[in-house]
């Protein structure tokens, strides 16, 4: 069976997309050069950051943890990401920051 990948990027307009793919490196080629999904191809949205990648043994699976990611409202994703120990860079619209523990 292949590797199916649950990933997030951040988008240059500070949004988060989530998807999935059988290959990651390719995916994550073609939302650079704005060929990707349609949420990734204004020029207004890219370059994007690969924030968080995870592994599943199924598509199913990797579309599940998707589907469950764009659900969340952007608090909650924060919340979800910062739990995997990832950190997103201060967005001076939302004024809004995960925090490390320590501060």
């Amino acid at each position: 069976m292949v590797k199916s990948y649950f990933y997030v990027l951040l988008c240059k307009d500070d949004s988060l997309y989530g998807g999935y793919t059988t290959n990651l490196s390719r995916r994550l080629s073609q939302h650079s050069a704005g060929v990707g999904a349609k949420y990734t191809r204004p020029q207004s949205r890219r370059p994007v950051k690969l924030l968080f990648a995870q592994t599943y043994p199924s598509k199913s699976l990797a579309m599940q943890a998707e589907y469950a990611f764009k659900q969340l409202t952007r608090p909650k994703k924060e919340a979800f990401l910062g739990q995997k120990g990832v950190r997103i860079p201060f967005d001076r619209r939302r004024k809004s920051v995960i925090r490390d523990e320590e501060e």
